[in-house]
């Protein structure tokens, strides 16, 4: 009785040991599965700071919606703040490239980042899906992790030219530009659409604060609009050095200035009327609570490009709770991916661009010191 009973006990006790090997083993390959994360890539302090902002606060949401969802197996959102700076940049990325656990990235913001990160981040297979760089160059670079979801500035610019053309009804435009990836391709495509419309330009440079000579020439040239292809950071001191001197020309500019610092940094006077372009869906076009829940997490509205990144970031979850845990696997979902966002609805062609029927670029003008939808420009 007493063997019996001892090799009974002995039974169980392998048995209870077995079971509890299986258990935690569950416990790790469970644990194995979460701990993933997605990284925010984009300017969080310098003069431009708050387009990246806005980007990372969409993403923030999104992050903290699907969270509340999967308490039992989050992602983390990795902040790298590259200051908008192509020189920053490439660190930053080897970073994101070097931890495993990063399968994606909202971002670069910015073209010029996005030039030297993206083969960094590309090569390690980390997805790239950027709600705000706009070089038509950057999906022709053979990076095959690369995603756009907007328009790019092969669509902006020319929309630009046309709104200056057929709704400002301007003879003369004389166009600035910053020499950036952003900047010059933007400025470039405006000027190859107005053809001989375009009567001077001129190249400023980044973080120039006086604007006394470029005011001077244009001036003599007389326009009826001015159209700049660069950042809010030089965009704001030009306008106001530019009215300050009796300017009138219209200004137009694209979505790298498309923040209120356009507005505090000219001044309100200054700023009324300007024109500024954005392939991105004004507020009220955004289906859904996006707005009201924005601004509970961040205390302030939703900005240029914050719905773009929230539906980039909703992507790349989607693919995470999907179980494409592996950064070949979420690129795989990705270039295939297709559905409604709260922006427009994704599908991406072969080179990562959005499919150009998915791609809208609208006119915003400064009224009452406050930027607000003027209309969707037509395709054609």
């Amino acid at each position: 009785m007493r063997v019996a009973g001892g090799a009974a006990l002995a039974a169980a006790m392998v048995a209870s040991a077995a079971a509890c090997a299986s258990s935690n083993g569950g416990e790790t390959a469970a644990a194995n599965k979460c701990g993933y994360k997605i990284a925010f890539f984009g300017a969080l302090t310098g003069g431009n700071a708050i387009l990246g902002i806005n980007i990372r606060d969409g993403a923030k949401l999104a992050l903290k919606q699907y969270n509340d969802k999967h308490k039992d197996c989050t992602v983390d959102l990795v902040e790298k703040d590259s200051e908008g700076s192509a020189e920053k940049a490439p660190p930053l990325a080897t970073a994101v490239a070097g931890d495993s656990k990063i399968l994606g990235v909202v971002g670069p913001a910015f073209s010029g980042e996005s030039k030297v990160a993206n083969p960094i981040l590309s090569s390690a297979g980390v997805v790239i899906l950027t709600a705000s760089a706009t070089n038509p160059a950057l999906a022709t670079s053979g990076w095959k992790t690369f995603h756009r979801g907007l328009g790019n500035d092969a669509s902006q610019g020319p929309a630009a030219a046309r709104y200056i053309k057929n709704t400002l009804k301007a003879q003369k435009v004389f166009v600035i530009d910053d020499a950036s990836e952003y900047g010059k391709g933007l400025a470039d495509q405006v000027k190859q659409t107005l053809g001989t419309a375009v009567i001077g330009s001129d190249v400023i440079q980044e973080k120039q604060t006086d604007f006394s000579a470029l005011v001077a020439k244009i001036q003599a040239a007389n326009p009826d609009a001015i159209f700049h292809g660069g950042y809010v950071r030089e965009g704001a001191p030009f306008l106001k050095q530019l009215r300050g001197a009796g300017v009138k020309a219209t200004y137009v500019a694209g979505d790298g200035a498309k923040t209120d610092d356009l507005i505090s940094g000219a001044g309100k006077d200054s700023a009324e009327g300007s024109i500024l372009t954005c392939p991105c869906v004004p507020g009220d076009k955004v289906e859904g609570s996006f707005p009201a829940d924005y601004k509970a997490l961040s205390g302030r509205d939703p900005g240029t490009y914050s719905a773009e990144a929230y539906d980039a970031a909703n992507i790349l979850l989607k693919g995470i709770e999907a179980g494409n845990t592996t950064r070949a696997k979420l690129n795989d979902f990705v270039s295939k991916y297709e559905g409604q966002g709260i922006t427009t609805k994704f599908k991406f062609q072969d080179n990562g661009e959005l499919d150009p029927n998915s791609v809208a670029v609208w006119a915003y003008i400064v009224k009452n010191g406050q930027i607000v939808p003027d209309k969707e420009i037509p395709k054609a």
